[in-house]
């Protein structure tokens, strides 16, 4: 069985707008720990994972689910999580906020509220650069799910998609191809789909490997 055959295996879970979250054996624990909602262990939840391992989309799906509403980690101040007048919130870029005195707060505010807090961050919360003793040990007591690189069966079925999506149909070969060369990361298969169905269209011919190998020394991959 070659890589590509794998791929329609993969479960998916569909947003309200119609977009498919590809679940993989690098992101399957993540996607149970939101799927668990609202019967979290604790109120919150610390999802980390590199750039490009699915974090915004993963949060946007339990956003639609949980109604939350969004903070973004530089910008937050004490005020603004009260302003939100929500019961779920999301604060992304976690591991980038300024204030660590209104992250400190906003712990204590969510855990006394029971308000559901996920976190997303690109650095398990040991490895932020906190000072305060008090934060440091909220962040310890929160839980962590980590979303790994994308593995071959999650890109495989991201390449498969991508082209299904532009109504190419693309050989298992060529996607083999491409799995054995490209960059670990949903947004290279995206990348890649899209270049290659551009280069396809320009030059009137089908997507083969030649092709596939010529867009990827283009893109650098």
């Amino acid at each position: 069985m070659t890589k590509s055959q794998i791929t329609l295996d993969l479960p998916h879970r569909t947003s309200l707008k119609g977009v498919d979250f590809i679940v993989s054996a690098s992101n399957r624990q993540a996607v149970q720990m939101i799927d668990l909602w609202p019967d979290w262990p604790h109120n919150a939840l610390a999802l980390v994972g590199p750039p490009s391992s699915g974090k915004t989309h993963l949060a946007s799906l339990w956003r639609e689910k949980s109604g939350a509403a969004m903070l973004h980690g530089p910008a937050l101040s004490p005020d603004i999580a009260r302003q939100t007048g929500g019961k779920a919130l999301i604060l992304e870029q976690a591991d980038q906020v300024r204030d660590h005195d209104a992250l400190f707060h906003l712990l204590n505010w969510t855990r006394e509220g029971k308000v559901a807090l996920l976190m997303t961050a690109a650095r398990p919360p040991a490895h932020w650069d906190v000072t305060l003793a008090d934060l440091s040990s909220r962040l310890k007591a929160v839980p962590l799910v980590e979303l790994g690189q994308p593995d071959d069966a999650l890109l495989a079925a991201l390449l498969t998609k991508q082209f299904a999506d532009r109504q190419l149909r693309v050989k298992g070969v060529v996607i083999d191809f491409l799995l054995a060369r490209m960059e670990r990361s949903c947004a290279a298969a995206s990348a890649i789909a899209e270049a290659l169905d551009e280069a396809s269209l320009s030059e009137a011919r089908p997507i083969t490997v030649p092709l596939a190998g010529k867009v990827l020394e283009q893109l650098s991959f």
